[in-house]
């Protein structure tokens, strides 16, 4: 497994970010991301989005542009696999998997809980765990009618303007999600200050993960 030291140093880090759909990234963990850029803890990005198409492949694009702005060597994947289809195309997206391991040397990656009740989430929260054995991966939660939100072990504290920001670039970047029920500043809002009660985060502020396996060196 990979030590936790290059992520923590915060020196060189080259991360790569798995989702689903356009703006699952960003919802899951859009605030760590603005935190480690502003800290400049990031040397290297790929970030893959498996669903998106027209419109919501532009919006998946300039969002990552905007959530990874300041990090110079950014590589932004998307593909067309159709929404809520996921496990009927299971093979055709492990392919893009192994593309992606053999171009990558992560220290990081975030990507969908393998147990998501979503069953496009808990796909690629299942092929990241089959295709990165010897990494440190972080898995993130999506809030949705599905309900499911776990127990963590894992927070990053987020500085007030991080999760303002998160919000604000979510309603910037996906305008194709506005009439959403669930798409507004009180769920995310929300999720992040209950998780920030959960780690006493000193802002208020939080966004969770499950960390399955760590090997601290």
């Amino acid at each position: 497994m990979q030590a936790m030291s290059p992520w923590v140093a915060g020196t060189n880090t080259e991360l790569l970010v798995i989702g689903a759909h356009p703006d699952d990234i960003e919802i899951g963990c859009g605030g760590s991301l603005l935190r480690w850029v502003q800290e400049q803890r990031i040397a290297r990005a790929t970030w893959i989005v498996l669903s998106g198409a027209g419109d919501r492949e532009a919006e998946a694009r300039q969002s990552a542009a905007a959530f990874l702005s300041g990090v110079a060597d950014v590589t932004v994947r998307t593909e067309g696999f159709q929404d809520g289809y996921f496990p009927y195309d299971g093979r055709a997206i492990k392919d893009v998997f192994e593309e992606v391991k053999a171009t990558t040397t992560p220290d990081l990656i975030l990507t969908h809980d393998r147990e998501d009740r979503h069953q496009d989430h808990r796909l690629i929260g299942e092929l990241t765990w089959q295709s990165f054995r010897d990494h440190l991966i972080l898995e993130f939660e999506i809030p949705k009618f599905d309900g499911e939100l776990g127990e963590p072990n894992t927070y990053v504290e987020l500085p007030d303007w991080a999760q303002a920001q998160k919000v604000r670039l979510l309603h910037d970047m996906f305008p194709s999600q506005a009439d959403r029920h669930w798409f507004s500043d009180e769920t995310f809002a929300g999720l992040a200050r209950l998780r920030g009660v959960e780690c006493r985060s000193q802002t208020g502020y939080a966004e969770a993960f499950r960390s399955r396996k760590i090997v601290v060196s």
